[in-house]
């Protein structure tokens, strides 16, 4: 709550909050607090959708359409891998503050973002310096930094926030299986298990192809079980090590190894948020706390 608190204070001097969201779960992994505290000053958002070269390329563009409907925002999807992508953000945000960015009216901006999606990567490659420690865990960044860029520009980043409450459960497995949520807070076996399932459904080609299958006839503890197996993770009583193969199918996804693949669209992400409000509605104990 302390970092929301902050959040808060700072956006009263903010001319443009820049989300960055995963590319392969931009409708999971905003952050509702987010919206709520830009909405309440009117400030111009900039969504990143980071990691773009580990998503659905057609995916991504369709997030993008749905994300530049919506008033005072502006979507553009990058990867920090390549390096001139990330140059282009602050010309972005000159455009969507254009009375802002001279030695009078400095452009100010906040990068703001769930943990694990990229950010401090992303300000490292837009400082053209190293200044913000970098991992493959969630919540490296622990305290606000403030940068000036130029006479012209200021950049704030803050540390990766997440919201008291995840409403929609499957956007607590989703967050899980991109590692946006510390390990102790999921079993990697039922995560798997149902990111098992999306890829079985969408992107049975590259499973087929990565674990050398002769067919997908199965569900996503049968694929497990095939991992396991195919990989000899065996337990000393002549069980399979489905732990291990839950672990290899996560990395495996993370790291782009299967492909590149989103696991929601604009239009899935509407069916599901109609199924589960109804969920919810009859059952008010549906949130999960984070």
């Amino acid at each position: 709550m302390a970092a929301q608190k902050k959040a808060a204070e700072t956006m009263e001097f903010t001319d443009v909050v820049i989300e960055v969201l995963d590319a392969r779960i931009p409708g999971a992994s905003q952050n509702p607090t987010i919206k709520e505290l830009g909405a309440a000053r009117q400030r111009a958002h900039l969504k990143i959708l980071n990691k773009s070269d580990l998503a659905d390329p057609n995916v991504t563009d369709q997030w993008i359409q749905y994300f530049n409907k919506i008033p005072q925002t502006k979507a553009v999807a990058i990867s920090c891998k390549k390096v001139n992508e990330p140059k282009k953000i602050l010309a972005i945000c000159k455009t969507l503050a254009p009375h802002r960015g001279d030695t009078l009216k400095p452009l100010r901006m906040m990068i703001m973002g769930v943990p694990n999606v990229g950010k401090s990567t992303l300000m490292n490659a837009i400082l053209n310096r190293r200044i913000a420690k970098v991992g493959d865990e969630p919540a490296i960044t622990k305290q606000q930094q403030r940068h000036q860029i130029n006479d012209h520009m200021i950049l704030i980043d803050t540390p990766g926030m997440m919201w008291p409450k995840i409403r929609y459960p499957s956007d607590g497995d989703l967050l899980a299986a991109n590692n946006n949520i510390g390990k102790n807070a999921y079993f990697e076996e039922e995560i798997a298990d149902k990111l098992a399932g999306i890829l079985l459904e969408h992107y049975p080609a590259l499973i087929k192809a990565r674990y050398k299958l002769e067919n997908l006839g199965m569900d996503g503890i049968a694929l497990l079980e095939l991992i396991a197996k195919k990989k000899g993770f065996p337990l000393k009583n002549h069980g399979i090590d489905m732990e291990r193969a839950a672990i290899t199918l996560l990395n495996d996804y993370r790291q782009g190894l299967l492909g590149r693949i989103s696991l929601e669209t604009p239009e899935s992400r509407m069916l599901m948020m109609s199924h589960q409000t109804t969920l919810t509605e009859e059952n008010p104990s549906q949130d999960i706390e984070t």
